[in-house]
């Protein structure tokens, strides 16, 4: 059930988000299999496990995330579970262009202030004053939210 304040919202489609999951946790699978199977030494089986292992935690992590979904308010961009992931009155840009650096199918948001890290594999994730949006999710919404933020950056006059 969505708040009346929601006017978007931006989840992983199911498709992109088995796609995305079934790449990871098969990279992890090749990797324990290889370690197991014809490692040419202790050092590489004890990497190639360490790192199969880790895409396979990745691949859980990714799928557990890719359940929640981000809805934008008036007061800003939050997570489905209740976390605030950039308050309105501290977003000062939006980069979604081709070369900005910034998840697949997604955009950039820049803050006027840190916040603590966060990150939800395939959906966003948050470092000091930089947000990456996107991921697994369908570009569509992803573009009518960055387009929205933008719009109301202008209004502000923020550069």
């Amino acid at each position: 059930m969505l708040d009346e304040d929601v006017e978007v919202v931006l989840a992983a489609s199911s498709g992109r988000r088995v796609i995305g999951v079934g790449s990871v946790a098969m990279l992890g699978l090749i990797l324990l299999y290889l370690a197991l199977v014809q490692s040419p030494g202790l050092g590489w089986q004890v990497f190639m496990v360490g790192f199969g292992t880790l895409a396979l935690w990745l691949a859980l992590r990714m799928w557990r995330a890719t359940t929640l979904r981000l809805e934008l308010s008036p007061a800003g961009l939050r997570c489905s579970d209740g976390r605030v992931v950039a308050p309105m009155d501290d977003i000062i840009g939006v980069a979604r262009g081709a070369f900005a650096f910034k998840p697949s199918n997604g955009f950039m948001i820049k803050m006027s202030r840190a916040a603590p890290f966060a990150w939800e594999p395939g959906l966003w994730w948050r470092i000091g004053r930089r947000v990456g949006v996107g991921g697994v999710t369908p570009a569509t919404p992803a573009k009518v939210m960055a387009e929205i933020l933008q719009d109301r950056i202008n209004l502000r006059g923020v550069d």
